[in-house]
């Protein structure tokens, strides 16, 4: 991780001591953006602070100042608490519970789940606009103006910067899991760009989830979440060759997988799977436990895999699990049973425009044989995704095929 990844990853940390202290969502968001440009500007040319946390709340506390002093309806209250000195901000023992609070505060009931989302990847996730618009698919002046309308929506509803009551945690709870599971997507699989993983994303999703599973350990779904995200990140370290392509699960180096994640990983999910209600997150880490348990691709337990899908198909049905699901049902009954499962993906909205369904139908295609109309399906999915890596993947087993 580079210098400027690990000051990135400090973010959501200087945020949630300035909310603690000011209250004032927006203004301390804008603030700690203005730190990081003036960080920007002046630590490679004077030298980096000995603690660039507390270096970044003391600027953006100043820079909150400023703007408060300028707002002159509210001078007199605010500018008190403005200006008062911070205390020292070089430890780090309030930063977990206070990141902790500001995915709450993300996912807060009174925003839309696309705008908990946006505001989570900004202020969690470090994300800037315009990533997270290229994510979305949307223009960055939209992005911006849903972001900051987000802000103004936290504001006007009053909410304090402290945890949500059980009650209302227990509400909120959904959504904070989607959110987790959302960075860490984006961190593992970037959705454009020219680097397939975002380290510091995942790293900071699992431990979002970690800080989760301390506050309610005996969440089933909690624990599921946690242990897909360390059984997934397991493979990162095989996920990509040297010079940065994209490397398949089938074809990954097993010995580089992090075994110390793959055991945390399958600990936490064969605990969780029998103290209640089987959710989502718990089948996802329990297929991601037979995937890693494998020593090799070619003794993978794909039924199992795909009794697995089939349920998860029950509890949660979208069409990405049914897109998973097609490729264990042609690893299972044979690439002609798969395929006949993807034609009817193919009038779903949400995946007809994505790669992913233009991928699996081809990989599908090249497991059947049918060479040509494989390497035509692969050359469209390079058409269609915004990820560097995965487009020369696909260009890379088009030509493969030629």
């Amino acid at each position: 991780m580079t210098g400027w990844q690990a000051v990135r990853r400090l973010v959501p940390e200087v945020l949630g001591v300035l909310v603690r202290r000011y209250g004032r969502f927006d203004a301390c968001e804008d603030a700690v953006q203005e730190a990081l440009v003036a960080a920007a500007a002046q630590w490679p040319v004077e030298g980096w602070p000995e603690n660039p946390r507390a270096w970044l709340v003391t600027v953006a506390s100043r820079r909150l100042a400023d703007q408060v002093r300028s707002d002159a309806a509210r001078r007199r209250r605010e500018e008190a608490d403005a200006l008062r000195t911070p205390p020292p901000a070089g430890g780090t023992a309030e930063a977990g519970d206070d990141t902790l609070t500001l995915l709450f505060l993300c996912c807060h009931p009174a925003l839309t789940p696309p705008s908990q989302i946006a505001l989570t990847l900004r202020a969690v996730g470090g994300l800037s606009t315009a990533e997270i618009a290229k994510a979305f698919l949307v223009p960055e002046a939209t992005m911006a103006q849903r972001i900051s309308r987000a802000k103004h929506r936290i504001k006007a509803a009053g909410a304090g910067f402290e945890l949500p009551p059980p009650a209302e945690q227990a509400a909120r709870l959904g959504v904070v899991l989607h959110v987790v599971y959302l960075v860490f997507n984006e961190g593992y699989t970037a959705t454009s760009g020219t680097q397939l993983v975002r380290a510091e994303l995942t790293a900071e999703a699992i431990r979002l989830a970690r800080e989760l599973h301390r506050l309610v350990p005996g969440d089933g779904e909690v624990a599921g979440l946690l242990a897909l995200l360390l059984l997934t990140d397991a493979r990162r370290p095989a996920r990509t060759a040297p010079d940065g392509s994209l490397v398949p699960l089938s074809e990954q180096n097993r010995t580089l997988w992090d075994t110390g994640a793959i055991a945390e990983g399958v600990a936490l999910v064969t605990g969780a799977l029998p103290t209640g209600p089987v959710g989502p997150y718990q089948l996802q880490a329990a297929i991601a436990a037979v995937h890693d348990e494998a020593p090799t691709a070619e003794v993978t337990d794909w039924p199992q895999i795909l009794a697995l899908y089939t349920v998860l198909e029950r509890v949660a049905p979208n069409p990405a699990v049914t897109l998973n699901r097609a490729v264990a049902v042609a690893e299972v009954h044979g690439p002609a049973a798969g395929l006949a499962l993807l034609d009817a993906l193919s009038a779903d909205e949400r995946l007809s425009a994505s790669h992913h369904l233009g991928s699996v139908r081809a990989h599908l295609l090249e497991m059947a044989g049918d060479h040509e109309a494989a390497r035509a399906g692969y050359r469209e999915a390079a058409r269609r995704t915004t990820s560097e890596p995965e487009r020369r993947h696909l260009l890379t087993r088009a030509a493969r095929l030629g």
